[in-house]
C-alpha cells in the first residue's frame, strides 16, 4: 500500500466500506437473535415471525446461496423452537407463521440466484469493456524512442472504462508522435469516433512527413466518418485534439493544436510553461466551416523536461464552490521522478479538489525527455505542499 500526497494511505477510503460489510455479515444472525429475544420477552400474542422472515431476505443479495439457505433454515428452526417452547406448536397460527417463514426463505433463495446471475453478467460486461479499452486505447510502453511515457484514462462514470477521450503514442521515422483528443458526445458513437481517430493517427504518423500532414489526414478521416452518421452528429460532430512531435535528437517539440487545452511543459527545475498555440484553430471535423493550413509551433524541449497533454476533464474539474482546477497553478514548482509519478499525483490532487465528484472523463499523457546520466529517482514534491492548496478546498 502506498501513501497519497496528503499522507493518507491509499486504502483508507475503503475502510468505511469494510465496516459496512462486517455489519451486513452480522445482520442476519442479529435479526434472528433479536427475534428470539423479542418472542421470549413479550406475551404469547406477540410474534417475532416478521423478523425471522426478514433474515433470509437480508442475506439473499449479499451472501452466497449456501449462506442464504442456512439463514433460512435457522429462521425456520427458531420459529418452530419458540412455538414448541411456548407450547403452541400445534396451533394453526403457529403453523401459518412457520409456513410464512419457509415461503419467504424460498423467495430469498430465488432472489439470491437472480442477483448471482446479474453479478456474473455485470462482471462479464466489465471484462468486455476493459478488453475494448485496451484494444482501442492500449497503454503506451514506458519507453518509446528514448522518451519516458505514462498515460491515464479516468472515467467520470463508475465502472465505465472508455468514452470520448483518447490518447496515442507512436514511434515513427520522423520522431515520436503523440495525440490527445476529446470527441464530442458520449456513448458508442463517441467510442466509434475514438477508434477512427486513433486508427487514422497511427497510419498517418508513419506515412506523413510533417505533423501538419498528420492533422490533415485526421481531418479527412473524420469527414468520411461524418458522412456515415445521421441526425445532429452528421453536422456537429467534431474532435478537439493536440498533436505533438519530438524529432530524434533535436531538443524541440512541435505542436499542432486544434481547439484543445494547451499542453504544459514541466522543466527539471520545477519551472512550468503553458504551450499556447501561436494561432487559434478549429477542432478536427469542422473543416467545412473554415479552412487554412495547419502550422506547427516549435518549442524548446530541454533534457529533464516533461510534456503533459490532457483533456478538458482535467481543466474543467470543479470543487464544491464551482472553482475550476488549474493544472498550471497546481503543478508549478513541483518536481517528480518521472511521468508515472506525475500522473499519480495529478489524479490524486484532482480527486481531492472535486471531492471525488468528477463530471467528465479525463485522459492524461505525460512524456519525459531524460537527461544524460540522470539518476533513476529524482527528488519528489507533492502536488499540494503541506498546508497549501486550501484555497481550492470546500
Amino acid at each position: 500500500m502506498g501513501a497519497t500526497g496528503d499522507g493518507r494511505r491509499d486504502d483508507e477510503p475503503r475502510r468505511p466500506y469494510r465496516g459496512a460489510r462486517r455489519f451486513l455479515r452480522a445482520l442476519p444472525p442479529l435479526v434472528i437473535a433479536g427475534g428470539v429475544v423479542f418472542d421470549l420477552s413479550t406475551p404469547p400474542q406477540f410474534t417475532a415471525a416478521p423478523m425471522f422472515s426478514a433474515a433470509p431476505l437480508i442475506a439473499a443479495p449479499f451472501f452466497s446461496t449456501l449462506t442464504t439457505l442456512l439463514t433460512g433454515i435457522a429462521a425456520v428452526l427458531a420459529c418452530l423452537g419458540l412455538h414448541a417452547y411456548n407450547g403452541t406448536l400445534t396451533e394453526v397460527s403457529s403453523l401459518t407463521e412457520a409456513l410464512t417463514v419457509v415461503t419467504v426463505s424460498a423467495l430469498g433463495l430465488l432472489i439470491n440466484r437472480v442477483v448471482r446471475i446479474s453479478g456474473e453478467r455485470l462482471a462479464s460486461a466489465r471484462v468486455i469493456a476493459e478488453t475494448a479499452q485496451k484494444a482501442v486505447l492500449p497503454t503506451p510502453a514506458e519507453r518509446i524512442g528514448g522518451l519516458h511515457c505514462a498515460a491515464r484514462y479516468e472515467a467520470a462514470q463508475a465502472d465505465a472504462f472508455i468514452g470520448g477521450d483518447l490518447f496515442a503514442v507512436q514511434d515513427t521515422p520522423h520522431g515520436v508522435r503523440l495525440v490527445v483528443g476529446d470527441v464530442r458526445g458520449k456513448g458508442l458513437e463517441a467510442v466509434e469516433a475514438v477508434a477512427v481517430v486513433i486508427g487514422a493517427f497511427r497510419e498517418a504518423a508513419e506515412q506523413e512527413r510533417t505533423l501538419e500532414g498528420v492533422a490533415q489526414r485526421l481531418e479527412r478521416a473524420l469527414a468520411r466518418e461524418g458522412t456515415r452518421r445521421h441526425g445532429l452528429d452528421a453536422f456537429e460532430g467534431f474532435t478537439t485534439a493536440v498533436l505533438a512531435e519530438v524529432p530524434p535528437g533535436a531538443g524541440v517539440v512541435r505542436i499542432v493544436n486544434r481547439g484543445h487545452p494547451p499542453p504544459l511543459l514541466l522543466r527539471a527545475n520545477g519551472g512550468l510553461e503553458t504551450l499556447e498555440p501561436g494561432e487559434a484553430a478549429l477542432p478536427l471535423g469542422m473543416g467545412e466551416l473554415a479552412a487554412w493550413p495547419d502550422r506547427a509551433d516549435e518549442r524548446a524541449y530541454p533534457p529533464g523536461a516533461t510534456l503533459l497533454l490532457y483533456t478538458d476533464g482535467l481543466s474543467e474539474a470543479r470543487n464544491a464552490q464551482g472553482v475550476f482546477y488549474d493544472p498550471a497553478e497546481r503543478l508549478a514548482g513541483r518536481i517528480f521522478p518521472g511521468p508515472e509519478e506525475l500522473l499519480d499525483a495529478l489524479v490524486d490532487d484532482v480527486r481531492r479538489h472535486t471531492g471525488g465528484g468528477a463530471t467528465d472523463d479525463m485522459a492524461l499523457l505525460a512524456v519525459s525527455r531524460p537527461t544524460s546520466g540522470q539518476p533513476e529517482r529524482r527528488r519528489t514534491m507533492p502536488v499540494v505542499p503541506p498546508g497549501g492548496g486550501r484555497r481550492h478546498q470546500p
